[in-house]
């Protein structure tokens, strides 16, 4: 026990250290109720909310939670901004959400919540930005969200809310994008909503809407996008007004049933995009000139009459006229094409098929980045006409080669950037080959006011870096595609600016650019239109950062307050410390004792345990003569153990970020995993603060390495069916037989490896996932929501953008080993992606010029078989993705078509009959395709 003047010097530094603490202020009592009611209403499944229920919110950096950095009137921090976009969270949204009375920014985003959206949310008054789109919310919109007179940006986008829009929403008198597209709202739309003075985007489209198009929306003094499309107005017609709407950049009301006649709305200087089809319009098409910023007229599937304006013929961005399906007559008039630029960027589609033109005014003779539709018209029936053949097919669909993002013509070294911890050269950097580490974002434009996107790429770059006070050379497009809307999906890359010396981002500057986005913190454009962020995906070494959440920043006098506080807690302790130091030393000593007895090593049935001298006598002390490759995880080693097997021995590094996970995850799935094409293990060492894990040796490597530059032997295509064969069949064992089944997560060629007879098996299980189990209703998911982990080039698409594993995932890696199977090119080089590179090809008719000269002779209609499923199993969208079955009757098909061939390569090569093929096994891949394995396999 202390004694008095010990217990007086305590209470005099405790006594201070209590005024100090007065200062550093907490979290309002009411909004940490309020914050642990939100938690108990939603389902977390991935842990994400796991440090809810420690410290408090403001100074304890719960995630998604951002605070003040000041404290308020009444003495309390306050919540500035929940941030929980992406999470896979479900449930449904408590309605003490409301008594976050200081909240700016409330974001869902990107979840599956369902319930009813809480009316007490209009109790908010200072939100901003209220962004619940992207789950699965129903009922109506509460009436009680008109109260939020500061909010700039309202998304309840692609749920199913139903009901119809509440008049109380003409209050919004700082609201500027108005977001409910894809959803099932009802009724007339409130022609109240005119009084939204500061409104510029309307995206109303893909609802149940029906009475009529209120005139009154004319009087918008900003609105720059109106989108209604697929809609029911029947019998209504397009309000005259609405010529008069001169900041309009787009009208879409495609699909809305309207009738009368197509307005004139030549008066609209800043209109580009205009789609009226698939109407009942009838009458003429106005006659007089619109905008020379028009990209897009689709006028399509309507009742219109008359010739085809020769006002068309002058508007030099027009990338899109579509007036199929219509009762059109006259001529085409050829100069809507004649001052087409003839860059490769540049593309205008004409549409006329199906109406009564009968004569063409000019030589019909459009420039390649034409394409020219007539089908369907008199004038295809005048064989005077030059060349009229070619453009009178039946054909409904396409527009020619397949846009697509541009690639870097760099030439760098192929191994020069390390691809095992995410980094890649860096497409338009300043310096060549330089290598760096980028964040990877998932990015979509909502309404775009272009049909092609090629010529607007720089521009979108530029708009899109100086919003983000980036350098252009730090922004990659790295791939981008059109969805329904239309709408264009992105995936974005963006580097560290360049420097010898440092080649990531920091966590600052990693948090600001990600709060740029979230926030909508730089100007719109009008052009672009609206965007969503989808996702903001951190790999290799960022993800170990504080990235998902915005940290608090905390002032000045609250961080004197916090580091004073510390400094007398420190004192306390020393002084304490000083009048315990015998009790303490007696307590440590037992401590270090306890201590010493505590670790266990793990034991696993079935699988032998090794001595770490064991394993240093198989490798001559790990001697660098034995060692065979080396990853992200450590070192492997050739071994001879005490009964001359040899073996492949993985050894951990000391500091691998993943390595106990992953050491245990691998020992537990492949002790149980028991199938002729998939590795099976010997043993592993756990001693002495080692982690090693023991296999059998594989003597023909890995796929990869057969399939790299540097073979000396090839394989045929019989060959290459057949370890396709063993691969699927692998993988189908580990979604259908094993129990539970398993998701391998990392399919890639390295880790395919070969036995002596060429036997396909699948390696590495370090980052796999135990499939979806029976949830509490009896029902199983269909997906494991996961932190995004795998090998670029290889990763699903829909994986990456929603963070949802399901076996699809794995057909995808597997359709991308399929490619490399026939072509033999990398996923990724040089800035191609192997999947762009095949498709583009296949859809031109190019097939055969890409497939991979060293593997000889082969049957076509084999060849063109493979290669249809390869590009099957590379969907993007899982769905349409065949399953592992299919996948493995397919190429049992295949082969059952193949003519009978005796050799396994194109040098016919050796095979070892004494080694089993059933036992051959290793988790790395080879560096010769002698059977010298090389390397693990990059994470």
């Amino acid at each position: 026990m202390l004694g008095v003047r010990g217990r007086g010097c305590v209470f005099v530094v405790s006594c201070c250290c209590f005024m100090f603490l007065a200062v550093a202020r907490t979290t309002s009592p009411s909004e940490v109720n309020a914050l642990s009611a939100v938690k108990s209403s939603l389902i977390d499944p991935m842990k994400h909310l796991r440090n809810w229920n420690k410290g408090d919110p403001c100074k304890s950096n719960w995630t998604g939670v951002k605070c003040f950095d000041r404290i308020g009137n009444d003495g309390h921090l306050h919540v500035q901004e929940l941030q929980l976009m992406n999470l896979s969270l479900s449930g449904s949204l408590a309605p003490t959400l409301g008594q976050l009375f200081y909240l700016e920014i409330l974001d869902f985003m990107w979840n599956e919540i369902t319930g009813s959206i809480p009316k007490e949310i209009g109790n908010i008054s200072s939100l901003k930005l209220l962004l619940l789109n992207g789950n699965k919310l129903s009922g109506s919109l509460p009436e009680d969200l008109g109260y939020l007179s500061n909010l700039n940006r309202l998304q309840v986008d692609l749920n199913s809310i139903s009901g119809p829009i509440p008049k109380s929403f003409a209050s919004l008198d700082s609201l500027k994008h108005l977001h409910m597209n894809n959803n099932s709202i009802s009724g007339q739309i409130p022609s109240e909503l005119s009084k939204l003075s500061k409104l510029l985007h309307l995206l109303l489209d893909n609802n149940n809407l029906s009475g009529y198009l209120p005139p009154e929306f004319a009087s918008f003094p900003d609105l720059r996008i109106l989108q209604l499309d697929n809609n029911n107005f029947k019998g209504t017609e397009i309000p005259a007004s609405y010529a008069y709407m001169s900041r309009l950049v787009k009208l879409s009301l495609r699909n809305c049933s309207l009738q009368g006649t197509v307005p004139d709305l030549s008066g609209i200087q800043n209109l580009r995009y205009l789609d009226l089809s698939f109407n009942q319009l009838t009458g003429s098409i106005p006659l007089n000139k619109l905008s020379d910023n028009m990209t897009t007229i689709d006028l399509s599937d309507n009742h219109l009459n008359g010739s085809i304006p020769r006002s068309f013929s002058d508007l030099p961005s027009l990338q899109r006229l579509s007036l199929e399906n219509n009762f059109l007559i006259g001529s085409v008039p050829a100069n809507i094409w004649s001052n087409m630029s003839f860059n490769t960027t540049t593309r205008l589609t004409l549409d006329l098929r199906n109406n009564s033109l009968s004569s063409i005014f000019g030589d019909l003779n459009p420039p390649e980045n034409v394409t020219l539709r007539l089908g369907g018209n008199p004038i295809c029936n005048n064989l005077n006409i030059r060349n009229i053949g070619q453009f009178c097919g039946s054909e409904a669909g396409g527009d020619g080669t397949p846009e697509s993002s541009s690639n870097s013509t760099m030439i760098c070294p192929i191994h020069g950037c390390p691809e095992d911890i995410f980094y890649e050269y860096v497409p338009a950097s300043p310096v060549p080959c330089f290598c760096a580490l980028p964040l990877r974002i998932g990015y979509r434009l909502k309404s775009p006011s272009f049909s092609y996107f090629r010529p607007y790429e720089y521009p979108f770059e530029k708009y899109l870096t100086s919003a983000l006070s980036l350098d252009l050379h730090q922004l990659s497009i790295d791939s981008f595609v059109w969805e329904e809307g239309p709408r264009l999906r992105m995936y974005l890359k963006l580097f560290p600016v360049f420097d010898a010396n440092h080649t990531i981002f920091n966590t600052s500057e990693i948090q600001r650019i990600r709060g740029r986005f979230t926030s909508w913190d730089f100007n719109g454009s009008d052009f672009f239109g609206p965007y969503e962020l989808l996702n903001f995906t951190l790999l290799g070494i960022y993800s170990n950062t504080v990235s998902e959440t915005r940290r608090e920043s905390i002032s000045k006098g609250i961080l004197a307050a916090i580091i004073g506080a510390a400094a007398c807690a420190l004192m306390v302790s020393a002084i304490l410390f000083l009048l315990t130091a015998r009790n303490r030393a007696k307590f440590k000593n037992k401590l270090l004792r306890k201590n010493l007895f505590s670790k266990i090593s793990q034991k696993i049935d079935g699988v032998k345990s090794f001595t770490f001298r064991e394993m240093a006598v198989a490798t001559d002390n790990f001697n660098i003569s034995t060692q065979v490759g080396r990853g992200g995880y450590g070192r492997v080693f050739r071994g001879i153990l005490s009964d001359n097997t040899m073996v492949a021995i993985k050894r951990a590094e000391q500091g691998s970020l993943q390595g106990q996970k992953e050491f245990l995850t691998e020992i537990e799935l492949l002790s149980r995993l028991h199938h002729r094409n998939l590795v099976s293990l010997v043993g592993y060492c756990d001693e002495e603060g080692e982690q090693m894990l023991v296999y059998e040796f594989m003597l023909k490597g890995s796929l990869q390495d057969w399939l790299s530059a540097e073979a000396k032997e090839n394989l045929n295509f019989g060959m290459r069916l057949h370890i396709a064969l063993g691969s699927a069949k692998g993988i189908l064992y580990l979604h259908t037989e094993a129990q539970p089944p398993v998701f391998h997560r990392d399919i890639k060629a390295s880790n395919i490896l070969l036995d002596s007879k060429f036997t396909a098996k699948v390696a590495d299980f370090g980052l796999s996932r135990l499939a979806p189990v029976l949830d509490d209703e009896g029902n199983v998911p269909n997906h494991v929501s996961t932190v995004v982990k795998g090998t670029p080039g290889y990763l699903d698409p829909e994986y990456f953008l929603t963070h949802k594993l399901t076996d699809k995932s794995d057909v995808y890696s597997l359709g991308v080993v399929f490619l490399e199977l026939l072509t033999g090119m990398k996923p990724i080089s040089h800035g191609k992606n192997i999947v762009r590179e095949v498709n583009m090809a296949h859809q031109s008719g190019m097939m055969f010029s890409i497939i991979d000269s060293r593997m000889g002779s082969y049957p076509s209609e084999c060849v063109e078989r493979f290669a249809d499923l390869a590009l099957r199993c590379c969907q993007d969208k899982p769905e349409d993705r065949p399953s592992m079955l299919d996948v493995v009757r397919e190429l049992e098909n295949i082969l059952r078509l193949m003519p009978e061939t005796g050799t396994t390569s194109s040098k016919s090569a050796p095979t070892d009959s004494g080694t089993s093929a059933s036992h051959v096994t290793s988790d790395v891949s080879g560096s010769n395709p002698s059977g010298v394995i090389s390397e693990i396999t990059p994470r």
